[in-house]
């Protein structure tokens, strides 16, 4: 075996990212990752390149433990990760990239530049590559960036080769030129882990498939005797869970309508939680930041109560009744060497303010009304929000924005992060706001979050939306398939 971990665990907070899972990758083999968002892949590769420790478990390589593992160290053992935004530095040159990992490094030692690019060169060829090395990496197209990388993994003797989502931006025409690559340095024995939600890629260069599913290795198969129907039962396998509260809430006059917005049409009614699904990158938080002006549209319409807008920034978004959720709550979520109250009406200063004097009586009437509506724990609204535990976090950046009375709530993921306690309590709320005449948009990458919770639920795939299924007919394998364009 040439790579092997065994009963890995791994832990963020109260979250589990990793349950006793078990992983190995033999010798001249490509063995694939696949599971939805949220499974564990990324944290699973992370704690292979050394880039995470893990809390329990062990790895080893050619069968000897891998003690103290670093991308450093890991790097020196000959095992390399390409991500799917290669790490390239654009300012130098492709042959500068590949020497800074079969290079070492000493100030009394004196470059050899025409050697350095004959390497370079032999390197590229050795992936059938026809690129300059002299030319700059920020010059070079994405497909071109990820041929530097593994011809800098060779470079540094890269015997493990990690691949995440290796294909999300290319062509037809330059995949096929990826795998022809993988394929021959499989032949010449190298282990690669490949990650792929693009089930039909598997057949033509997979030889096992393991299936993660809510941190869990669910099975190990053999490619050729796995379907891409079995591989999708396998990735969403479960029931909607009971902590969904059960609604029934008569819909109203549209309230959010969208014609063309980024090539995307639909409506969303008075008291409807419409779920956009969809895997990374199908361009659900692209939608949501055009529609809340952060990323503004020349084309397609926006209206929100029957009035068409023209929303160019968050300002003119709040304005028109629409509040966005983001999902980086670390960035732009509760604010946490903020207090509580000044977290609350933060997008509200105009209104609570007398020119430039914030009126701090309104303030902390505002802040206290939303903590005991949304049931916000904490001893008292001026402690930070850095204070509080992650779902009373999100239980603050939803006041925020609930202050400015919208009539569109945008959640973006949000009970990312966050236990199941914590959950029931945002379904709650949202529950609550959709029965007081609220439009919710809700993104979620949750299968299980986004059937119980939404009305109706919109499937994107590519920055497209491939269909729309109301609850009654929405299973786990009908909106996974629909994700992965099956």
């Amino acid at each position: 075996m040439l790579l092997e971990a065994r009963n890995i665990e791994k832990s963020y907070g109260g979250v589990r990212a990793l349950r006793n899972v078990s992983f190995d990758l033999r010798q001249g083999e490509v063995h694939v990752l696949v599971g939805e968002n949220g499974a564990g892949k990324s944290t699973l590769i992370r704690i292979l390149a050394g880039a995470v420790q893990p809390d329990s478990g062990f790895l080893s390589l050619d069968g000897e433990p891998l003690l103290h593992n670093s991308p450093r160290r890991a790097r020196e053992l000959g095992i390399a990760t390409i991500h799917q935004q290669p790490a390239t530095f654009p300012s130098l040159t492709v042959a500068e990239n590949i020497a800074l990992a079969s290079e070492s490094a000493s100030l009394l030692r004196k470059v050899n530049w025409r050697e350095r690019q004959r390497a370079a060169r032999r390197l590229l060829e050795s992936v059938g590559a026809e690129i300059d090395p002299r030319r700059e990496a920020g010059s070079l197209s994405m497909p071109e960036q990820q041929i530097v990388e593994i011809a800098k993994a060779l470079g540094g003797n890269a015997r493990v080769l990690i691949l995440d989502e290796p294909t999300a931006s290319l062509t037809e025409r330059e995949t096929e030129r990826l795998f022809a690559i993988l394929l021959r340095l499989r032949s010449q024995g190298a282990g690669i882990i490949y990650i792929s939600h693009r089930l039909d890629e598997l057949a033509r260069i997979a030889d096992r498939i393991t299936v993660l599913r809510d941190g869990q290795c669910i099975d190990t198969r053999d490619a050729a005797d796995t379907s891409s129907a079995e591989l999708i039962r396998l990735m969403a396998g479960r029931e909607v869970s009971t902590v969904f509260p059960v609604r029934e809430v008569p819909l109203g006059e549209p309230v959010l309508e969208l014609a063309s917005v980024r090539g995307v049409s639909f409506t969303v009614r008075a008291g409807e939680i419409f779920g956009l699904a969809g895997l990374v990158g199908a361009g659900r938080t692209e939608l949501a930041e055009t529609i809340f002006g952060l990323t503004p549209e020349p084309s397609g319409a926006i209206r929100v109560c029957g009035r068409q807008l023209r929303v160019r920034s968050p300002r003119e978004a709040i304005a028109a009744g629409i509040a966005c959720v983001p999902e980086d709550r670390r960035r732009h979520g509760a604010i946490g060497d903020m207090p509580i109250r000044a977290n609350s009406t933060l997008a509200i200063l105009d209104r609570i303010s007398r020119g430039t004097l914030l009126d701090f009586a309104r303030e902390r009437s505002i802040a206290s009304d939303w903590r005991e509506r949304l049931g916000i724990k904490a001893d008292s609204i001026d402690d930070p929000a850095s204070s509080l535990s992650g779902g009373n976090q999100q239980k603050v950046a939803i006041s925020r924005w609930l202050a400015t009375a919208p009539r569109v709530l945008i959640l973006d993921e949000p009970t990312q992060g966050i236990d199941v306690g914590a959950k029931a309590e945002c379904y709650r709320i949202m529950c609550d706001l959709a029965a007081n005449g609220m439009a919710i948009l809700m993104i979620s990458s949750e299968l299980a979050e986004i059937i119980g919770m939404s009305d109706r639920i919109g499937v994107m795939r590519l920055g497209e939306l491939r269909a729309i299924v109301d609850r009654k007919d929405a299973t786990p394998e009908k909106i996974l398939a629909l994700s992965l364009g099956q």
